[in-house]
């Protein structure tokens, strides 16, 4: 499949085509993602939908199931395609993908090593935006993940822009010189000899992770591989119910979903201790100074006075008469 064949990137038409991406939106607010395709009909609560009616049409128009129930056509969002993939992992919340994006630095022409693929939530959005001339080379080992997000990509449109390894990225070989890697693993500290080996010069890494003793593993190795301007961070999203005489939040929001680091790869550098975080900076001073003031303490310790006897740390003072 040739990136040509994506919907996401041919020539623009009026009207909706076979193979066009379309989302269905009823009036009851469900969501519905349709890849067009002659003879096909997408069936729903409010009854039959067909996708001859679909083509032909233009997004903005309304259609109606064989039940005379009205669906909306619209143009489908990089929210709708995440969302809309079926899951047989955990995907990467919609929230934490953008700003991953926006922490890889990714932009149309970009090359992204992904490892761990799973249903390819993450993958989708990763794709979306190095395309259609950039590159995603995801890495999944379980078969069963790896066809499920296979078909998921292919239905969503976004195959054309992504290479797919099934093995694991530790296996190798992995491409080098990427711009980005990502990691969605559960020991992503294990794997940073591999991820070095891919980055380019000041090359971009991240990585999610659920748990706050995985986070502090992962600076541990990220600082131990003269990895810098490293950030730590969460993405909480909040909605409101766009009522305008009663505007308030609405009743849950989306909030822990991952723990997202980020950083860049100086492992050229033989000290990268200069251009590491300032409170970092300020600890290992800290502990230095430490350092010295137990070292002469003890020298001290070890010293004896005239009489032979061990020198306390402050003198002896007479009593007064």
């Amino acid at each position: 499949m040739s990136a040509s064949l994506s919907p996401w990137h041919k020539e623009p038409t009026e009207h909706i085509e076979e193979s066009d991406s379309v989302l269905l939106l009823t009036q009851d607010q469900k969501r519905y993602l349709i890849r067009t395709m002659h003879g096909r009909t997408l069936h729903t609560h409010l009854g039959v939908f067909r996708h001859e009616d679909v083509i032909g049409s233009r997004f903005g128009d309304m259609i109606r199931s064989q039940l005379n129930r009205p669906g909306l056509l619209l143009e489908p969002t990089l929210i709708d395609l995440m969302t809309h993939i079926k899951r047989g992992t955990q995907i990467v919340y919609p929230k934490d993908a953008a700003w991953i994006v926006y922490r890889l630095n990714l932009r149309m022409g970009c090359r992204v090593v992904e490892a761990g693929t799973g249903s390819g939530g993450l993958s989708t959005a990763l794709a979306w935006a190095v395309a259609p001339e950039g590159r995603v080379y995801t890495y999944e080992a379980r078969p069963e993940a790896y066809d499920l997000a296979r078909r998921n990509l292919e239905r969503v449109g976004m195959l054309p822009f992504i290479e797919m390894r099934q093995r694991l990225l530790q296996d190798g070989p992995v491409e080098t010189d990427v711009d980005a890697v990502f990691l969605d693993v559960r020991e992503p500290w294990k794997q940073l000899d591999v991820v070095i080996a891919a980055l380019k010069r000041g090359g971009h890494f991240g990585a999610i992770v659920p748990t706050t003793n995985q986070v502090s593993d992962l600076v541990d190795g990220l600082d131990a591989n003269r990895f810098v301007d490293i950030a730590v961070e969460e993405i909480l999203l909040r909605a409101y119910k766009p009522v305008p005489a009663r505007l308030r939040p609405e009743d849950s929001m989306i909030a822990h979903t991952g723990y997202l680091i980020s950083a860049r790869c100086l492992a050229h550098l033989e000290d990268t201790s200069p251009w590491q975080a300032k409170e970092k900076q300020r600890r290992r001073g800290r502990l230095r100074s430490r350092r010295l003031i137990e070292e002469r303490e003890a020298e001290e310790l070890r010293a004896s006075d005239a009489d032979g006897q061990p020198r306390r740390k402050y003198p002896k003072l007479p009593l007064p008469d």
